[in-house]
């Protein structure tokens, strides 16, 4: 466990909380994931994350990997700032983007050939604003891969899966990353004693308040039905859909000639 921690050089204590959680096992299908990323140029929404060096280690077989973070200071990374200074592996490094995950207006259309997000979605208002932005940035017939918590693995799982229709609302209404509107039912069904970093339920409160400050927040709650159904909406075309005791793993090709999601 030791050389775990050393060889992938945690950057927080939440960083490696994570890298602790996720080193003892692989994900068996992780192959077919392999595929869609080696050699090439991807981007990852959210990251680096400790789940690509250890479950499914896809870091060392990318050509290169640039990266996009909501700002300079997150609980996660620490100060990050934009430019070659996305360093995902080692001593590799790609573009730092700041950008709202919902906004990646910096980045043209059709410019990378796969993206990665691990548990960044769930943090995210408008989830499917998001996701078709993060499809409109990638080539067509390129590679997707989305990693999601089941709801049972963390303080979540006293919460409702969210609704494919609330997502579309949300969609259709222009929701913005300052949104609360899951703030009273996060408070109430959130559990505390499998998230020690918020503190009691007043500091977890105020923090909550200051969201769009630290996007702690989970606003929605996922599972592999949603899943699939978000995915099918903004037509990816889903390759494989594996649950494991703590996560959800997609992976999808964006296809030729698809367009934006309807409403």
């Amino acid at each position: 466990m030791r050389q775990t921690v050393k060889e992938f050089a945690p950057k927080s204590a939440v960083d490696l909380f994570y890298i602790l959680k996720y080193a003892r096992w692989r994900l068996p299908v992780r192959q077919k994931y392999q595929s869609v990323v080696e050699n090439k140029h991807g981007i990852e929404i959210g990251g680096p994350s400790a789940l690509f060096k250890t479950v499914l280690p896809l870091y060392q077989f990318v050509g290169e990997l640039d990266g996009v973070n909501f700002g300079t200071d997150t609980i996660w990374e620490g100060r990050i700032e934009a430019g070659r200074n996305f360093n995902y592996d080692g001593n590799r490094v790609g573009r730092q983007f700041i950008s709202e995950a919902t906004d990646l207006s910096q980045i043209a259309d059709e410019q990378y050939d796969f993206l990665l997000s691990s548990n960044c979605l769930e943090h995210v208002a408008n989830p499917l604003k998001a996701l078709a932005e993060w499809k409109r940035v990638i080539k067509p017939g390129g590679g997707f891969i989305l990693v999601l918590p089941r709801k049972e693995s963390n303080f979540d799982h006293r919460r409702p899966i969210t609704r494919f229709d609330h997502l579309l609302d949300d969609f259709n209404r222009g929701m913005g990353e300052d949104d609360l509107t899951h703030l009273d039912e996060i408070l109430s069904l959130h559990d505390l004693k499998m998230d020690p970093p918020a503190g009691d339920l007043e500091h977890f409160r105020q923090r909550s308040l200051k969201n769009f400050e630290n996007r702690t927040l989970h606003h929605h709650v996922f599972d592999a039905p949603l899943i699939e159904q978000v995915l099918g909406h903004l037509g990816f075309d889903i390759v494989d859909l594996t649950t494991t005791k703590s996560d959800y793993f997609a992976l999808a090709t964006k296809d030729v000639g698809a367009g934006s999601p309807a409403e």
